[in-house]
C-alpha cells in the first residue's frame, strides 16, 4: 500500500512536471556567421539561457536562408541587421528588441590589385549583393567620393562568393562582410580595403528581431533572452574569458581561435547602457531609428519594396530599458 501510494505521488509529480514543461515555450532563434550573432553560442554553451529559466533552441543558418526561414515563420526570431528588419517589416511585423553591436570595419569594400581608392572604381565593375546593406555601404562610399551608382557597373553577387568573384578578375572590387571580406583579402594577393563600415559607424546595426506573434505570446520569456545576452556581453568584456570565448566562437564556424580573434576587431559589441543611447529617437546613423530611416529610404528608392516602413512600430527599446532598471 505504501508502495502504491508512493507510486501515485511520483506519477503525479512526473505528470505535473511534464505539463509545466509543455506550458513553457521553446523560443527558436536563428543565428549566423557574424561575431555579434555567433556569440549566441556562448549563451548556450555557458548556460546563460538556463540561468534565466528560458528554453531556447538556436538554429544555425547561412544569412540569406535564415531571412527566408524567419519570413515564413520557421523560427521565432533572428539575428539580422536593422536594415534587413525593415525589409521583413515591409511584408509582416518583426520587432527589433535588442541591439547586439554595430559593424565597425567588418563590412568592407575590397579593391582588386591595382585599385587604390573608391574613385578608381569609376567606369568599372563592382561585385555586390544588390539590395543588401552591402549595396548601401557602396552607395555611401560613392557619395562620399562625389560619385553615384551610375559611375560603376554593379554585378550581382551572393556575399558568400565574394572571394571567388574578386579572384576571377571580372570585377574591380567586391563588397562583403566578415568572414567573406577577409577571405577575399587573403585569397587575392595585392587586394586592399578601400572603404569599411568604420568609415560610417551606425550604417549597420546588428540586432535581435522577434516576430510580433511570438513577442505578444511570450514577452516575459523574451525578457529572459535579453538578460542572457547581457550575460554574454559581461563574459566577453572580462579579459580572463578571452581564450575560452575565442574557442567557443571559432568552433561554431570552423576556424582557429586565432583566426576568429581577427573578426572581433571590426565588431563593436554594445553594453545595455550603450545600446540605450542608440535606441534614442534621432536623425542620422547615431540612432537605430535614424539609421533605419536612411536604410528604409534606400530600399524604397531601389524598389526593394514599395512603401516606407513605419519605423517606430518596428523597434521596441523597452526590453533593454527594463533590463537596465532591474540591474539598479
Amino acid at each position: 500500500m505504501k508502495w502504491f501510494r508512493h507510486f501515485l505521488l511520483t506519477a503525479t509529480a512526473v505528470v505535473a512536471a511534464a505539463v509545466s514543461a509543455a506550458d513553457e515555450p521553446v523560443l527558436r532563434i536563428g543565428y549566423s556567421d557574424w561575431p555579434g550573432w555567433t556569440a549566441w553560442e556562448i549563451a548556450d554553451k555557458k548556460g546563460f539561457f538556463a540561468k534565466h529559466g528560458v528554453d531556447v533552441k538556436l538554429e544555425w543558418f547561412e544569412y540569406g536562408p535564415q531571412m527566408d526561414a524567419f519570413a515564413v515563420g520557421r523560427i521565432d526570431a533572428a539575428g539580422i541587421s536593422n536594415g534587413d528588419a525593415m525589409v521583413l517589416n515591409a511584408s509582416g511585423a518583426r520587432i527589433i528588441i535588442m541591439i547586439n553591436d554595430y559593424s565597425n570595419g567588418n563590412d568592407k569594400i575590397v579593391g582588386a590589385p591595382g585599385i587604390g581608392s573608391i574613385r578608381e572604381l569609376k567606369g568599372r565593375k563592382v561585385g555586390v549583393e544588390i539590395g543588401c546593406l552591402s549595396h548601401m555601404l557602396l552607395m555611401n562610399a560613392l557619395a562620399k567620393n562625389g560619385m553615384t551608382e551610375k559611375d560603376v557597373t554593379l554585378v550581382n553577387m551572393p556575399t558568400h562568393q565574394a572571394a571567388q568573384t574578386l579572384a576571377s578578375g571580372d570585377v574591380a572590387a567586391i563588397v562583403a562582410w566578415q568572414p567573406n571580406s577577409g577571405a577575399a583579402l587573403e585569397l587575392v594577393k595585392g587586394s586592399r580595403e578601400l572603404y569599411t563600415s568604420a568609415d560610417e559607424p551606425g550604417i549597420i546595426y546588428d540586432t535581435l528581431a522577434v516576430s510580433a506573434e511570438s513577442l505578444l505570446k511570450h514577452r516575459a520569456e523574451w525578457s529572459k533572452v535579453v538578460a542572457a545576452w547581457y550575460d554574454v556581453i559581461d563574459y566577453l568584456n572580462d579579459p580572463a574569458n578571452r581564450d575560452e570565448a575565442m574557442k567557443i566562437l571559432a568552433a561554431r564556424v570552423g576556424v582557429t581561435p586565432e583566426k576568429y580573434a581577427t573578426y572581433m576587431k571590426g565588431t563593436r559589441f554594445l553594453t545595455a547602457g550603450e545600446a540605450m543611447k542608440i535606441f534614442r529617437k534621432a536623425d542620422g546613423f547615431g540612432s537605430v531609428y535614424g539609421s533605419s530611416a536612411i536604410t528604409d529610404k534606400f530600399f524604397v528608392d531601389n524598389k526593394i519594396y514599395k512603401e516606407n516602413v513605419n519605423i517606430p512600430r518596428c523597434i521596441d527599446p523597452s526590453f533593454t530599458r527594463a533590463y537596465l532598471k532591474g540591474r539598479k
